[in-house]
């Protein structure tokens, strides 16, 4: 806006200048065309703020706002032709020369663009003077070394791409495609969304740029849109200035492309790119600047005499227009009949929701006044003249102001809390809105969300999904945009060789390992105890395994062991009652006791091998074994020997008729029983045997079991019996040719053949089985080899006693003994 309003009441009456630069894409004919139309809301909301301060009583009381208007027509060049003309007079251009004495300059206030504003800065900090932007929000002029004086009443972009990147990780959006400018600022920007999507695991799968130079050609147009539509990102970023946005958004059948989610950081014309007949899906999301409108402007707009103000025919119509009583009623203005009549036919200024930027410029305006208020009112400012021609004023002056801009803070007229950051950005964010397009051909502005980084914490980023409207040609809603679907729980990600790092595919946990969550990039591997389940999902506790009295080897076990054992018990009982009778005499009645007692324990303890493993119980079951068996085999032995030196006591002469009699059958039982107690003493004192939980034996079990221990004692244990066993078959074996009907050498034989047979092939299948299986094979062993002893020894004398009474008798065993020394 570059014309000077010298005639205005506001500028006859100034203390301090307030300079406002803006840019405009055309200017208009006439002697005072000099305020493009699109911007005109954005002149009177400067004009009517500034008359609101002058008028107020409160603020700045005894000082006066006057104002300067220039024009840069998007040109670099007038941009600099301003600064020069701000800094030393309207018509003057001499560096560090200021011709202008009606007033003390106070600070810039602009609404460049991004470019220019960044350019016009290099040479307002030169002079220390704030400049106050109400529409760049270039995220490179938060740096306060390199800006240290400049100062915007909109968001920065650095709070944009923070809104995005929370948008994105909402949606869980991961797989994007951006269209952006080529310029510092846009690239900065770029770099902030990559390194933020990169974070939440996202990829970018292009990026295209917009030259800022160079206008975009219809080849460049094609590629962008081909490039689009061949792009398996749904996600498209526009991050672009004005043109470029208005350029991208006229390629025809852009918005038609089916599947896409645009995201845009520029406001969008509404009327203008509708016009274009390009926008037929509902799939956009705009981040928008925070707009109100102010109520003191409505009444100016409705209020103020329009010939006040620079005027040609175009802006004579847009005043006209405001007339119309098809008009909004906020600012319809009150005109003559013959004014009426005249109105022109209604643009989109007469029903605007907003007013331009109006806004921002208010807030500007009124910070500005705020902090020059908090200056006067301080000790500086009460100590020197407020005077037009105060050299002291025009001097210490920028630097003063700099300071109470920094900590100025205080309510607006809508009740909102106005501040600058440490970075002299706005204490505002963004709206978030969805565009709507209508069956009735009307478009429908809808605010979904918004991004506020000054908010509390959880209440900066608010989305309502289900106020947004999306297209038709999505199939999930809200849609999804993902290189790769997401892998449910119970798989990992594997990445692709040679893509990014959000292309993967989706395998399997491994046994053992899970993964609770969807898209994990590793399984978790479940702890000792536990193992994974079926969908791999979940530890679960390990099945434990023992050979337990509820399962069906266990309860037939346990059948046979006390059948056995009862058994037992029944010849014990059997032999008692016929102890007198000439076999049982015959056969050392007190051993046949010892070895029916010992064998029936064997029997019980066998139990002991069923059921959850202790501590106790591991320790019973190797003693148990080891010393009841012990005196099974030591009472076998003292058998054989017992019926061998019976049978040589027999003949004339002999020698071994002292050692007849029970003290040696009992002498060989002791020792034998008491040697294999001190190894199984020595066994327990040193590294007795545990239960271990085996959780690799199995998987996805944990067996129970006991471990011996010390693996040599056990040895000793199991080598020990083996002795015995193997002295009583040999001797047995000797006396296998002695009468059977009084001797028990063949029987004895025969079952020691049973027992050695039994533990021998008991070796290796007892290193060739696993878990409950192991245990079932020692029990059948103990089982097998006492069922022998019983059966082999036992049985026949049973059979002699109980079915065959006339043999057991003293005549029929002298006439055996009689045979015997005859053959002799």
């Amino acid at each position: 806006m570059g014309c000077k309003f010298e005639h205005l009441e506001s500028v006859n009456r100034n203390d301090l200048e307030v300079m406002l630069c803006d840019a405009t894409d055309a200017t208009f004919d006439g002697a005072y065309s000099c305020v493009q139309l699109r911007n005109y809301y954005d002149f009177l909301a400067f004009v009517s703020s500034v008359e609101e301060i002058n008028n107020s009583s409160e603020l700045l009381p005894n000082l006066t706002l006057g104002f300067y208007i220039y024009d840069t027509y998007n040109n670099p060049f007038f941009v600099f032709y301003a600064a020069m003309n701000i800094f030393s007079g309207m018509d003057i251009n001499t560096p560090n020369y200021r011709c202008k004495t009606s007033g003390t300059l106070a600070a810039i206030i602009e609404g460049l663009s991004s470019e220019e504003s960044s350019q016009i800065s290099n040479v307002f900090r030169t002079y220390h003077y704030p400049q106050i932007s109400y529409k760049s929000q270039n995220l490179l002029m938060s740096d306060t070394l390199k800006f240290p004086y400049f100062y915007r009443t909109v968001p920065s972009e650095l709070h944009l791409c923070t809104g995005i990147l929370r948008l994105l990780k909402h949606f869980s959006w991961t797989w994007v495609s951006i269209i952006a400018s080529d310029d510092d600022s846009s690239a900065r920007a770029i770099q902030i969304l990559k390194e933020g999507i990169e974070k939440n695991e996202g990829c970018i799968e292009s990026i295209e740029t917009l030259s800022y130079i160079t206008d975009m050609t219809p080849e460049k147009m094609n590629k962008i849109k081909d490039t689009i539509h061949s792009s398996s990102a749904k996600v498209i970023i526009v991050y672009c200035n004005r043109e470029h946005f208005l350029n991208l958004y006229s390629i025809e059948g852009i918005m038609d492309i089916p599947g896409k989610i645009w995201i845009t950081t520029n406001e969008m014309d509404f009327h203008s790119i509708y016009s274009l007949d390009t926008i037929k899906a509902n799939n956009s999301l705009a981040f928008t600047m925070v707009k109100r409108n102010i109520p003191s402007m409505s009444t100016f707009i409705q209020e103020v005499n329009p010939t006040l103000f620079p005027s040609d025919k175009t802006i004579h119509m847009w005043w006209m227009q405001l007339c119309d009583s098809r008009c909004s009623h906020s600012i319809r203005r009150s005109c003559s009949t013959n004014e009426t009549k005249k109105t022109p036919a209604l643009t989109t200024h007469c029903a605007t929701k907003y007013f331009g930027s109006s806004y921002s410029i208010y807030n500007a305006v009124y910070t500005l006044a705020h902090a020059l208020h908090d200056m006067a009112m301080s000790d500086y400012g009460k100590n020197i003249a407020w005077s037009k021609g105060s050299q002291e004023v025009s001097d210490y002056f920028p630097w003063k102001l700099h300071h109470h801009m920094k900590s100025v803070r205080f309510k607006n007229r809508l009740g909102e809390e106005v501040f600058f950051d440490e970075n002299g950005d706005f204490s505002i964010g963004y709206e978030i809105t969805n565009l709507v397009y209508l069956p009735n051909w009307t478009v429908r502005n809808e605010i979904v969300g918004s991004y506020n980084p000054y908010a509390l914490s959880g209440q900066d980023f608010t989305i309502s999904e289900k106020a947004i409207t999306w297209d038709s040609a999505f199939t999930k809603v809200p849609p999804q945009s993902k290189c790769s679907q997401s892998c449910p729980p119970g798989f990992r990600k594997l990445a692709r060789k040679e893509e990014p790092i959000c292309c993967y595919d989706c395998i399997p946990c491994p046994d053992g390992e899970i993964s609770s969550h969807s898209d994990m990039e590793n399984c978790i591997k479940c702890p000792e105890i536990q193992w994974s389940n079926q969908n791999r999902d979940a530890c679960i506790p390990k099945m434990i395994i023992f050979l337990s009295y509820e399962e069906p080897l266990g309860i037939s076990l346990t059948v046979i062991s006390m059948f056995f054992c009862l058994i037992t018990a029944l010849i014990l009982g059997i032999f008692i009652k016929y102890q007198h009778t000439p076999i049982v005499k015959a056969n050392n009645c007190s051993l046949s006791y010892v070895l029916l007692i010992s064998l029936m324990i064997s029997f019980l303890y066998s139990l002991l091998f069923i059921g959850y493993p202790n501590k106790l119980t591991c320790i019973l079951r190797q003693i148990s074994f080891g010393i009841t068996f012990s005196i099974a085999l030591s009472s076998v032995l003292a058998k054989t020997i017992t019926v061998v030196i019976a049978f040589q006591a027999t003949k004339p002469k002999s020698k071994l008729r002292k050692w007849m009699g029970s003290s040696l059958s009992n002498s060989i039982v002791l020792c034998c029983f008491l040697l294999q107690i001190l190894i199984c003493f020595v066994w327990m004192c040193t590294a007795p045997p545990f239960p271990y939980q085996n959780s690799e034996l199995e998987i996805g079990t944990i067996v129970i079991e006991c471990n011996e221990g010390s693996i040599i004692a056990f040895y000793c244990v199991m080598g020990y019996l083996g002795l015995l066993a193997g002295v009583s078959f040999v001797v047995a074996f000797l006396a296998k040719n002695l009468p059977d009907s009084f001797n028990e050498a063949k029987n004895i034989t025969f079952s020691m053949l049973v027992f050695c047979s039994v533990w021998l092939s008991f070796i290796p299948t007892y290193m060739s089985t696993t878990g409950k299986y192991t245990v079932a094979v020692e029990i059948f062993a103990i089982l097998a080899s006492s069922a022998g002893l019983l059966g082999c020894i036992f049985v026949p004398k049973c059979y002699m006693i109980l079915l065959r009474p006339e043999k057991n008798n003293k005549k029929y065993l002298t006439r055996y003994v009689k045979t015997l020394n005859v053959r002799n």
